[in-house]
């Protein structure tokens, strides 16, 4: 496996970003013996009673929680975000390959594991939900609480959007990945010049981006596909799920309208939750949202301790 590592002066200077990352060595899942470097960034205090497990999705990077991750540390939380493998500091192989959603699970549940964390309040949005819940269900002594925005978690009987299947097409076939243009053009609020460029920062080149550009293609079609089979485990989990579980998707993303309904009537512990659709968000609810989603997410730990 040929590993690239994008250069940490990538990541000075960033508007809004103060964070350092810490790294975790993985195993890379090739059979090699390679280890791969995650990221993660830590805020708050260490010996919070509640962390916050903020989890990115596609093309983005822990980045996209620096307006959310100060309101939740006020509320006393302790903050981590972690960069997924191929996204913001985290290593990045270099072959489309190299991914697959079952390596991403793997990469990251060693990630989760070999930190210890735990009493974690989950939040996933993108597919820092389709891995990140299958994190949950994987090791469900961890979380105390799901809290999931514009996500899904999918099996082989639910078609996704027509949206998606269009960015789908559209990531494989476009010559350039245009990662800092693409996050803007999916946000309600349009961001600052220097915001795309902190979305580039990760890839100073087309090499950097496999990660990025295949994981569109990583979706698991096919009732044979083992991320089906391992997704329809994991909704056997989910449903016998009794602990607090919160939905609040946008009314504006076209990818995962409707997303919401599934986690609502087959998790147990999301009955009589308080759910929201936000109002005026795009797909990336982060940029668009962020202080809404602060109130809902300090709420609802406050509200199911």
């Amino acid at each position: 496996m040929d590993i690239l590592r994008t250069p940490a002066d990538r990541f000075e200077g960033l508007p809004d970003w103060p964070y350092s990352p810490v790294f975790t060595d993985v195993d890379a899942g090739d059979g090699s013996g390679a280890r791969l470097r995650v990221a993660h960034y830590e805020t708050g205090p260490a010996d919070a009673a509640e962390t916050i497990l903020c989890m990115h999705g596609e093309p983005t990077w822990s980045y996209l929680y620096r307006k959310m991750a100060p309101g939740l540390v006020a509320a006393g939380h302790r903050v981590v975000m972690p960069d997924l493998v191929g996204f913001g500091a985290s290593d990045k192989p270099a072959a489309l390959s190299d991914y697959t959603y079952e390596r991403h699970v793997a990469w990251m549940s060693e990630w989760l594991t070999r930190n210890d964390l735990r009493g974690l309040t989950f939040f996933g949005q993108d597919w820092g939900g389709l891995i990140g819940l299958r994190l949950v269900t994987a090791h469900p002594d961890r979380f105390s609480r799901i809290i999931v925005s514009n996500t899904g978690l999918p099996v082989a009987d639910r078609e996704p959007s027509e949206a998606f299947r269009k960015w789908q097409k559209f990531s494989q076939t476009v010559p350039v990945f245009d990662v800092g243009s693409m996050v803007n053009s999916t946000c309600a609020q349009k961001l600052t010049d220097a915001e795309i460029a902190a979305y580039d920062a990760p890839y100073p080149d087309e090499s950097f981006k496999a990660g990025a550009r295949i994981f569109p293609s990583l979706y698991p079609d096919g009732d044979d596909h083992p991320s089906n089979i391992a997704n329809a485990a994991a909704w056997k989990v989910l449903e016998a799920w009794t602990k607090p579980a919160l939905t609040c998707f946008s009314d504006g993303d076209p990818i995962t309208r409707g997303g919401h309904r599934p986690f609502r009537e087959r998790i147990p512990g999301a009955a009589g939750q308080p759910h929201t659709i936000v109002e005026g968000g795009g797909h990336f609810i982060q940029e668009d949202k962020p202080a809404e989603l602060v109130v809902i997410i300090n709420g609802f730990v406050a509200a199911t301790q």
